[in-house]
């Protein structure tokens, strides 16, 4: 075969794939209008929403909270009459303690800390060092053992924007590795937010195997902008550091998963699904009871319209993102020989502003049939459609080929709150919350009821970690 007619072949795939979608979105359309009709008029994505954070709060894994949000996510979907059930993972059991920090040279003030998720224990008393400063692993490196060694280490760099994330959080997971390798006693990371009233944004952290444990925190960004102006003016910082972290042995916990079956082919799934824990220092309202509140308002809603797709559509709440994605790992690992009949996973754990569409890896033409599914929410501006990752809970998928897809919503002011002690339910719009409940919804419905299914990812993208 040539080139060109290899391509040609490929345009026609396209053509047909755009044709198909077009009658997709005739066949679906009042069904869609009646999903994001019901979820907008009478839904209870906020009410949920409002239940998990009000009445269970904090869910770390391994703790009480963690523990009592799985049973009352598995009466809640049982009371709405669907097929609900738990799924045991092994979890980590991180415990945060007592944690303060303070200038005691230059001057003496009180600095506004957080330990990092799976940061070790200062000694009892605390620990006092001199600070250097870096904005980089390239800076760090620079100053060189001599510098280092003795030291507490600030990785002080600014995360303008959702977009710095992706660069900056590395510092956050490998800061304390990097540190200790030249010999440092702590390491503190300026705090990964995008808005700051000293509000100081906590997080996992990794230890390299090989290279000492050193405690670990997150420092409010006003405090490292202190530091920094101290350094600046020549002076030598000195901090008291006190972290009263503890790691305790593993623990059982579990996934809770919920099914609506199919009605012809019902060992055929389409996954939704959201992660059940949060962190500890509030209680998790954006990341991720926004996405759990979709998942089972998604799932109810449909039960409650009588709309039973040809296909299963699963949810799972996933358990231990936050510090060690063993929810993830796990349910992939328990469903490996059905990964094949995954016809598609969607993730949600981007916050419950307003939605904007869908990302997906499922390929070109993949894309086209999104296209087509996502102009049915073009009333509420959520058919965006673009190529990307779905979320952290279903990549472990990738290795048996699922079509990946996230919910896109507005991240504006996502990183605000991520992580923090505001991460609460007043920072959700209810109406906002409806329509990314809506989108999820009919996403689920139409790929779970159309004919055909999604392509499935090439093999180069589904091993790419």
């Amino acid at each position: 075969m040539t080139r060109w007619t290899a391509c040609l072949g490929v345009l026609a795939g396209v053509a047909a794939a755009r044709a198909t979608a077009s009658e997709l979105g005739e066949a679906y359309a009042g069904k869609a209008g009646r999903i994001v009709a019901a979820a907008t008029a009478e839904g209870r994505a906020y009410a949920t929403l409002q239940e998990l954070t009000d009445r269970i709060g904090p869910r770390l894994s391994g703790s009480p909270g963690a523990e009592a949000a799985v049973r009352w996510a598995v009466e809640r979907l049982k009371a709405e009459g669907l097929e609900a059930r738990t799924e045991p993972v092994t979890v980590p059991h991180w415990e945060r303690g007592e944690e303060t920090a303070a200038l005691v040279a230059p001057v003496s003030q009180k600095l506004v800390v957080t330990a990092l998720g799976g940061s070790d224990a200062t000694p009892a008393a605390g620990l006092t060092a001199e600070v250097v400063e870096a904005a980089s692993f390239e800076e760090l490196k620079a100053l060189g053992a001599d510098k280092v060694k003795g030291k507490i280490v600030l990785f002080n760099k600014a995360m303008p924007n959702a977009a710095a994330y992706g660069t900056t959080h590395q510092l956050r997971t490998r800061g304390a590795s990097e540190a200790a390798r030249l010999g440092a006693v702590a390491s503190l990371v300026r705090s990964l937010g995008t808005y700051s009233m000293r509000n100081p944004h906590t997080g996992a952290m990794d230890y390299e195997e090989g290279v000492p444990r050193i405690p670990a925190g997150a420092l409010a960004a006003e405090d490292a902008e202190l530091i920094h102006r101290l350094l600046a003016a020549g002076d030598t910082v000195r901090v008291q550091l006190r972290l009263g972290c503890r790691t305790l042995p593993d623990v059982p916990s579990a996934n809770v998963v919920a099914d609506l079956r199919g009605r012809e082919k019902p060992q055929e799934i389409v996954l939704i699904g959201a992660h059940l824990d949060s962190w500890d220092l509030a209680t998790g309202a954006i990341d991720d009871g926004a996405g759990v509140a979709m998942v089972m308002e998604s799932l109810r809603l449909l039960k409650a319209l009588g709309l039973q797709p040809r296909r299963t559509i699963r949810g799972v709440l996933f358990m231990n993102e936050e510090n060690g994605l063993r929810g993830g790992r796990g349910y992939a690992e328990a469903h490996r020989g059905e990964l094949a009949q995954h016809v598609a996973a969607l993730e949600s754990d981007s916050g419950g502003a307003r939605p904007l569409g869908i990302r997906s890896n499922t390929g070109t033409e993949g894309l086209a049939l999104l296209t087509q599914i996502g102009a049915l929410l073009k009333d509420i501006g959520a058919d965006s459609v673009r190529a990307g990752e779905g979320g952290a809970d279903i990549s472990p998928m990738r290795s048996g080929s699922v079509p990946q897809l996230g919910l896109d919503v507005d991240s504006t002011h996502y990183f605000d709150w991520h992580h923090s002690p505001a991460d609460t339910l007043d920072k959700i719009d209810p109406k906002e919350l409806a329509q990314d409940a809506a989108t999820m919804a009919v996403y689920a419905y139409v790929l779970a009821d159309m004919p055909q299914t999604l392509p499935r990812p090439a093999a180069s993208e589904a091993a790419r970690p």
